[in-house]
This record gives structure tokens, C-alpha cells and sequence, in this order.
């Protein structure tokens, strides 16, 4: 049963909700008026218990995204206007708001996408985070004062703002990364269309309105819930409008193809934060308790959910054995259930993601290893289950269909909501399936390696390159590491997830196009460089032509003492 009524989210245009009706003060000048008429209507549901319905979303058309985007451009002028040090404290005030709603804010995103209450509040707390730093780049947004070659002009350049921007969002983090596009954004002078996970409104909204209440007037951030069709069909119009300047998507490898090459129609070069494979190499002298710690927080933490979740642990072959054996012992002792409580990961974040895990689970072969739990598949209260750390795996059901069953220690009612087994799966080969592809649930797997330049080539074998890590006790190992990966990220001595809000983050190759969110690099996506150059000499000096440089004897020699 649902446990409260359930939130209603639609479209946000304008300060004005679907039914017209102006929010905090009414529509700016100009605004479109958009045809809000939802598409359909979908229910976002608390995934640890499936019968808890959070909100109803309703969905918009293609032509609301077009309309949002309008009503965007029509706020942009006026709110780039407004001087960079007052729209930082703006966002400074979006800070303060979101630490005096921490609570609140991190309850709801427990129950819609059930992540573990000590995760969402860390979710929250990088909101906080990011929009402390960002307050103070408003009076940080420096161009520069550029010498001239001739005399009597100065060359300036200034920073100034992309105009709109559209972001689309994943839902494995509903609050924290939007904010990295959205709050820089706002700070730069752009304003916003977000298209947030349909499984993830209810979030989405509670943080719209939180904008709403710090001062981010009416039409600088326009909300749109949307399926996938309507979102690509609704950019494609806006971007042949002209309305959109910069597209900022996190997602799918797979979908961020597809936004890079219809931007690319267009001659934009969007913000891509795809996919990952993360590697975490382990090797002779590391700690292993401390590389097992990491393996467990980064493979499982999340559900494995995260696009910096660890997808395999590259082992030296010299303590393969033991970090296998320490591993299974740490991710079968650990404690999974209701998000609610102290536990490692909760459920699966939505039906759709429980399915194409279920799919996942079909690349298991006969010569891999499986550790970790007392089954594979779904958790349940009663079923199949088998001893970990057997040399012969399961049999499914058929295909995508592993019997699941009990797991010890769990926490809660499992057949409540969408829990699987973690699995460890030691013996993973370069030319596996589960080793080269992106899984996105509670599995990691394991390899060895035998030199440092081989553990180096199966780190960058799969072709993505978010995020990586080494443990080793050796500087030079360390180095060498780092420059041979081809991650945007490296952790040493620590693991593949979790990130500051001050240090760039992004991927290279099928993680993303190199563009980079957090701190000072993101201004470089939300703003564009203007050169400037002003002649008061009184007459047309031409660069190069007219420069006058001294004359110089260049045959001149120094005579020998």
C-alpha cells in the first residue's frame, strides 16, 4: 500500500505548472505557452517496497520540451543580467536551503530510488557541497587583460554564458548530479531545461522547488518529465529551433551516441558523462584488507549503480588467492536489505534496471567462480540458495531466470522489493562478455595479471575510461599507473567511487567526450570565451602588419676573452 499520497509532478514551464497556474509569483515577459497536456501518466515507486507508490509522473510531449526550452530562452537575458556576485549568492542561498532540508531531501530520495540512508545523505551533502564552491566563483568568473602587440589597444577576453542549456539525468543519483550541471549553469548565466528519470520526479521536483525558494526566478530552471522517445524527438526540434545552446546528458553509453552525433547535426559539442568499466588493480605489496574494503564500497555500494562502481579487480597472481578469499568473506557478511537501516546497498533502482541485471547475470559462465552470497539472482524469503565460493556455478532457470533465494543476514522483507544476491565472480577472462561490457547492478569481477604493463592493457581492454584505481605501496608503480590508463580518474590507494565536489570528473572513450564536470574546469561547458580588442589610437593599426619591432643584428657574436 502507498504509504502517503503520492506527489503529482508535471511539467514546470515558466514558474507555471501544467494546469497554468503561476508557482511563487508569476511567469516572466515573453514566456511561451506551452501545450502541457501530458503524454501519459507513470507511476515512480519506492523500489524496497514495490507497493508504496511515490509520485505520478506525468509526462510530457515533445513539444513541451520545445516550449521549455522557449520559455528558457526567453528568461536567459535577464537573468545573465544579473551580476555574477549576486547570482552567486544565490546559489550560496540554494546551499543553505538544501542543509536546512537535509533530512527531508534524503528521506525522499531513500524512498523513490531506495539508496541507503547514509548514501543519501552523502548525495545531499555534495549539493551542499557544490553550491559552497560555486558561491564563490561568482566573483571568481575572471577573464583576463591580454598586451597587445601594438601601441594604444588592449586585447580583454570574458567569460560569458552558453544561454540554454538542457540536461538529462539519470536516476542513480536524482539530486547531487543534476546540481553538478545545473548550479554551475546558473551561476554562469544560462538557464535550463531538465529532463530528470521518470523513476526519479519526485526528486526532481523537491529540488526545483528549492531553487524556486533561494531566488532562481521563474523560467531560469524549467522542468519537464519525459520519456526517452519524447526527449529525443523534443531536443531534435529545439536544437533545429535554435533555443538550446548546450546539452549536458548523463546516462547510457549507448544514448550518449546518440545525443552526441544529433548535437554534432547542429555544430554543438555536448556534456557527456556515460558509462564505466572501472578497473581497480591490486598489486604485490598492496594492503589487502584495505583493497577489499575498497572493492566492497565501490562494487556494491549503490547496488553497483554508480558509474564509478568497480566492474573488475585486475589481481597479481602472487595474492589472488587471498584477496579472493578475503573478499568473499567481507561481501557475505555483509548486510543488504531495507534502505532504511544500516545497510551496504539496497534494492535495485527500478524494474527496468532489476530486468536488464536479471540479462546480465546470463553472461556468468561454466569457467567462472562465484563468491560473495548463497545464491544468484533475486533475494527472496524462501527458494534456492547454494554454499558461496562454489568452483561450479548455479544452473539458471533459463535464460536471464537464476532461481535466486534466501540470503543470509538480510535485513527486512526481501520479497517486498527489487533485492539481488552481490556476486563475486573470480576467473574472468579479457574475452568475457562480463568483463569488456558495463553491468550496472551488484557484481564485480576478478582476474589476475602477472606484469604491471599487463595489468595496464586489461584496465583499458573494455574501452571505457571513467574512473580507476591501484593499490601499491610503490610511488613508481603508482605513476606509471596513472600514465598508462586511460581513465579521467585515478585513485590510488582508494577506490573507484567517490568523488569531491572541487576535483574535475569525467571519462574518456566510451565513458564519455572528455568534457568535465565539478569545480572550476566545468565553467568550461556552461560558458564561452569572447575576445575583445579596443584601439584608441586614432587610426586602423593592422595586426601583424603593422607591428613594429626594433631592428636587431642577429650575426651579432660575443668576441672570445
Amino acid at each position: 500500500m502507498t504509504l502517503v499520497r503520492p506527489r503529482r509532478v508535471g511539467a514546470l514551464i515558466g514558474g507555471r505548472p501544467r494546469d497554468g497556474r503561476p508557482r511563487d509569483g508569476c511567469a516572466p515577459p515573453g514566456a511561451a505557452e506551452a501545450e502541457l497536456t501530458p503524454v501519459r501518466t507513470v507511476p515512480s515507486t519506492n523500489p524496497a517496497r514495490l507497493d508504496d507508490v511515490v509520485a505520478e509522473v506525468e509526462l510530457a510531449g515533445p513539444e513541451t520540451i520545445l516550449a521549455a526550452a522557449v520559455a528558457a530562452r526567453d528568461a536567459q537575458r535577464t537573468w545573465a543580467d544579473v551580476p555574477a556576485p549576486v547570482r552567486g549568492s544565490v546559489i550560496g542561498n540554494l546551499g543553505r536551503l538544501v542543509a536546512d532540508n537535509a533530512a527531508a531531501l534524503a528521506r525522499l530520495v531513500t524512498r523513490e530510488i531506495g539508496k541507503p540512508a547514509a548514501e543519501a545523505r552523502g548525495e545531499v551533502q555534495e549539493i551542499i557541497d557544490t553550491c559552497e564552491f560555486f558561491r564563490g566563483e561568482g566573483r571568481r568568473l575572471y577573464g583576463e587583460t591580454v598586451p597587445s602587440e601594438m601601441p594604444d589597444k588592449q586585447l580583454f577576453t570574458f567569460r560569458e554564458p552558453v544561454g540554454v542549456m538542457m540536461v538529462i539525468t539519470a536516476g542513480n543519483f536524482p539530486v547531487a548530479v543534476p546540481s553538478w550541471y545545473i548550479v554551475p549553469a546558473l551561476l554562469a548565466g544560462d538557464t535550463v531545461v531538465w529532463k530528470p528519470a521518470e523513476y526519479a520526479a519526485a526528486c526532481a521536483q523537491a529540488l526545483v522547488e528549492l531553487m524556486a525558494a533561494a531566488g532562481v526566478p521563474a523560467g531560469a530552471v524549467n522542468l519537464v518529465p519525459a520519456d526517452g522517445a519524447a526527449t529525443s524527438l523534443g531536443l531534435e526540434r529545439a536544437l533545429a529551433a535554435g533555443v538550446v545552446d548546450k546539452v549536458g546528458f548523463t546516462g547510457s553509453t549507448e544514448v550518449g551516441r546518440f545525443i552526441g552525433a544529433l548535437c554534432g547535426r547542429y555544430l554543438q559539442s555536448p556534456c557527456l558523462e556515460l558509462g564505466g568499466k572501472n578497473p581497480m588493480v591490486v598489486a604485490p605489496d598492496a594492503d589487502l584488507d584495505a583493497a577489499v574494503e575498497a572493492a566492497v564500497f565501490a562494487g556494491f555500494g549503490t547496488a553497483g549503480q554508480r558509474c564509478t562502481s568497480l566492474g573488475t579487480a585486475i589481481v597479481h597472481e602472487s595474492v589472488h588467492a587471498e584477496f579472493v578469499r578475503r573478499l568473499d568473506a567481507a561481501v557475505s557478511a555483509a548486510v543488504v536489505g531495507d534502505p532504511t537501516r544500516d545497510v551496504l546497498y539496497g534494492p535495485l533502482l527500478d524494474a527496468r534496471f532489476a530486468a536488464g541485471f536479471a540479462d546480465h547475470l546470463d553472461l556468468i559462465r561454466d569457467h567462472h567462480r562465484i563468491f560473495g552470497s548463497t545464491a544468484v539472482g533475486r533475494i527472496t524469503s524462501a527458494g534456492f540458495g547454494t554454499s558461496a565460493g562454489s568452483s561450479t556455478p548455479l544452473t539458471p532457470a533459463g535464460p536471464g531466470r537464476w532461481p535466486g533465494g534466501p540470503r543470509r543476514g538480510f535485513v527486512g522483507d526481501p520479497d517486498s522489493g527489487l533485492y539481488y544476491h552481490p556476486v563475486v565472480l573470480d576467473g574472468v577472462r579479457p574475452d568475457d562478455e562480463v568483463f569488456r561490457e558495463e553491468t550496472f547492478g551488484p557484481i564485480i569481477g576478478v582476474t589476475t595479471y602477472r606484469s604491471l604493463d599487463e595489468a595496464i592493457d586489461l584496465a583499458n581492454l573494455p574501452g571505457y575510461g571513467l574512473s580507476s584505481s591501484i593499490y601499491t605501496g610503490d610511488a613508481a608503480s603508482a605513476f606509471r599507473f596513472r600514465r598508462g590508463v586511460r581513465a579521467g580518474m585515478v585513485s590510488v590507494n582508494s577506490s573507484t567511487s567517490g568523488a569531491e565536489a572541487h576535483l574535475p570528473f569525467g571519462g574518456n572513450g566510451r565513458s564519455g567526450n572528455g568534457s568535465r564536470q565539478s569545480g572550476r574546469w566545468v565553467l568550461d561547458q556552461v560558458t564561452r570565451w569572447q575576445s575583445m580588442n579596443w584601439d584608441y589610437s586614432g587610426r586602423l593599426q593592422k595586426a601583424q602588419l603593422d607591428t613594429a619591432v626594433p631592428p636587431a643584428d642577429l650575426s651579432f657574436r660575443l668576441s672570445d676573452p
